[in-house]
């Protein structure tokens, strides 16, 4: 394991000096993963602080991001990060969606969660093939790419990647306003630029607005660690209901977009964060 995590700084190293393309945005990935860490089992806790890296410093959210990273060095990852689907069909099914460009079939985020879910089980053996770290890692930030609609939308589009638009006086495509605009101009607005006022927001809104909806976000069924196909599944109604909706080519998005998806988003990070730590907690229990 030690060998695994110092490969993995070697990596780092030389990832950080690499332009960095993010899923969710920096901001949205820390915040899945600071939601999940919270709500950590003491087992899960102790096995995400043993597989973190050193320089992590016990913070799963200060890598979240690292999956993003490594897309320049380890290109085979990166269409992990999404589960584009047909047009205009607003459903995501496993056997046709899950594929690269190639067809090469479970190469897609969905298929990802599985894997290092598997992987991760594996926990604890003494004879385990798999770098665990690596693995927390890209499941970390893979749960929260599935969670952000675009990445189950059209295969036309590219999830929203070919669509230009304006945000706001900005011009930008309609993926980046989801990634990053929609959550960096609520943190503009609304905190202050301070992201832990953000985080704190949500947490109040699990705890009290959505109480009685987390124990279904975190339910699987057939006993599985994991059930990615419902997330992606209302990736894809979410993004057919409030992402492409009245936001076409050359479209401007002002405050009447903003306001309406921004409480999309805010329940799209909570729901990440929670089924992380669930997923986690099933892992390690």
């Amino acid at each position: 394991m030690e060998c695994n995590k110092i490969q993995l700084v070697a990596i780092l190293s030389f990832i950080f000096l690499v332009q960095n393309i993010q899923g969710w945005g920096e901001e949205g990935h820390a915040i899945t993963c600071k939601i999940a860490q919270a709500r950590l089992t003491d087992a899960a806790a102790d096995a995400v602080k043993q597989l973190l890296p050193a320089y992590a410093n016990d913070d799963l959210s200060s890598v979240c991001t690292w999956a993003d990273r490594v897309k320049f060095a380890l290109r085979w990852t990166s269409a992990l990060h999404y589960a584009d689907t047909p047009p205009k069909l607003c459903n995501f099914q496993y056997a046709r969606d899950c594929k690269d460009l190639n067809g090469v079939k479970d190469v897609c985020v969905v298929g990802a969660i599985n894997n290092y879910t598997t992987q991760l089980l594996d926990y604890g053996k003494k004879d385990t093939q798999y770098n665990l770290t690596q693995a927390l890692l890209f499941l970390s930030h893979f749960m929260g790419d599935v969670h952000q609609p675009l990445h189950t939308g059209f295969t036309t589009d590219k999830g929203g990647n070919t669509i230009d638009v304006h945000w706001y006086t900005r011009k930008q495509n309609l993926h980046h306003v989801w990634d990053a605009n929609i959550i960096e101009t609520a943190q503009e607005r609304f905190y202050d630029n301070n992201i832990d006022e953000y985080f704190k927001d949500i947490q109040t809104n699990i705890t009290k607005t959505w109480s009685n909806e987390v124990a279904d976000w975190e339910a699987c069924s057939s006993d599985l660690a994991t059930c990615p196909n419902v997330y992606a599944s209302e990736g894809v109604k979410d993004a057919c209901q409030y992402a492409y909706k009245d936001a076409p080519e050359d479209s401007t998005l002002e405050d009447d977009y903003f306001l309406s998806r921004l409480p999309i988003v805010s329940l799209r990070l909570a729901q990440g964060g929670v089924r992380l730590a669930a997923t986690l907690n099933r892992i390690f229990q």
